[in-house]
């Protein structure tokens, strides 16, 4: 049965931290007869910041795809919550019910101000007349200067966003996904390029989100890795490999033969 709005609404409203928010359970992918996803099974809770790990072509990209509706498995069930079935609903809904992506290349309105870049990202009627004769309210101004806050860019709220630094760029991506008032993050190696000041601040921003979300990373850094997760999901041909803290992965047998190529 399709759920309302306003039903997946109340699914969330006593939400707390340390619930399970995401399940996917015995998903496999095949393209071309190659097994991009093979029974794989893991869950996320709500106030998490897990951090997801594999080779190229373990299946990181179309695990993200599966829960953001842009690939369909082949089986398997991912659940959002307690009861809402992701894969029976297209990629618009599931972005509506509460899950954000971010891909890697950030992607922002370049002529537009880092204030009108959020403003536009904002969880809003965004039907054209309504945009255009709209004023903000109170609410809505103090939500963006929390958020501009959140991603360190309130002294910058008047600066085009094509000016800014690709560290920077990457903040106000994040902030824009924060503005649609997520539950979850999928951010995809949030930190490739970044200086190491940007790569510090960008631990902080996503330590701060997972306070109030859940947060899924993946990411190619290890030190990076290291100084944001207290647990670790590492993939291998498109299933679970290890899962625990940093230190138990880099100990673990299969993880350094594997992935660390010991």
């Amino acid at each position: 049965m399709k759920l309302l709005k306003h039903e997946i609404k109340q699914d969330f409203g006593n939400i707390r931290k340390g619930d399970r928010i995401l399940l996917v359970d015995g998903v496999s992918v095949s393209f071309d007869g190659f097994k991009a996803l093979n029974n794989l099974s893991f869950s996320i809770d709500y106030g998490e910041l897990r951090c997801i790990i594999g080779a190229n072509g373990a299946g990181k990209s179309t695990m993200m795809d599966v829960v953001t509706g842009k690939t369909k498995p082949d089986v398997g069930q991912v659940i959002f919550g307690d009861a809402i079935d992701l894969l029976s609903m297209d990629e618009p809904s599931i972005a509506d019910v509460g899950i954000g992506r971010k891909f890697q290349k950030p992607t922002v309105f370049q002529n537009n101000t880092v204030f009108e870049n959020l403003e536009l990202a904002m969880k809003d009627d965004k039907r054209f007349f309504k945009t255009i004769f709209s004023k903000l309210n109170s609410a809505q101004k103090d939500k963006i200067e929390h958020t501009m806050n959140l991603i360190g860019l309130k002294e910058l709220y008047n600066k085009e966003a094509g000016i800014l630094s690709h560290g920077q760029k990457q903040w106000l991506e994040i902030g824009m996904l924060i503005m649609q008032e997520p539950k979850l993050l999928l951010v995809d190696e949030p930190v490739a390029g970044m200086t190491p000041q940007e790569v510090e601040n960008t631990a902080q921003i996503l330590t701060d989100l997972s306070k109030e979300n859940a947060v899924v990373v993946v990411e190619h850094d290890m030190e990076f890795i290291r100084s944001i997760a207290s647990k670790v999901t590492v993939l291998h041909e498109g299933s679970v490999l290890a899962e625990g803290n940093m230190d138990a992965i880099q100990n673990n047998e299969k993880v350094r033969k594997v992935y660390l190529g010991e």
